[in-house]
């Protein structure tokens, strides 16, 4: 499972016309789901994001995490994040879940982070989606759980 972070100062997703998740300060999460990630994935990467000492303390240091900055998160599933660039100009997917797999650990994703008392947001699971977003630093992090 890859997560891409981006700490925002607000952020939106809209499908179509029509907001679904809108948040202000806070993380912007990217998230894939690869074929052999399991729940325990799922559960680990929520872990790791809600208590990241990313967001700046008094002193203006990246010494506070989601939970102590009373922040939120909008998760958007991103399966592109698995694409494969490597042979031709057209990328490969098959790194990627089916959707019937990754769709459920995107939900337990978001159950996960939930349960830690986070306020979460999120986009339509395999919608086009269009996502505005205000980079707070900026920092952008990248999360793979394989590498627990």
């Amino acid at each position: 499972m890859k997560a891409l972070i981006q700490r925002v100062r607000r952020a939106d997703v809209s499908v179509g016309k029509n907001c679904v998740g809108k948040i202000d300060n806070g993380l912007l999460i990217l998230l894939g789901v690869a074929p052999d990630d399991t729940e325990g994935d799922s559960a680990f990467l929520a872990q790791k994001i809600v208590n990241l000492r990313i967001f700046d303390d008094e002193k203006g240091k990246m010494n506070l995490s989601l939970k102590q900055s009373d922040g939120s998160v909008l998760v958007v599933s991103q399966f592109t994040l698995f694409a494969d660039t490597s042979k031709g100009n057209r990328p490969s997917f098959t790194g990627a879940a089916l959707p019937e797999k990754a769709e459920s650990l995107y939900n337990l994703f978001l159950q996960k982070i939930k349960e830690q008392g986070i306020v979460v947001e999120s986009g339509c699971f395999g919608a086009h989606m269009e996502i505005a977003l205000v980079n707070d630093g900026p920092v952008t992090l990248m999360l793979e759980s394989v590498k627990r």
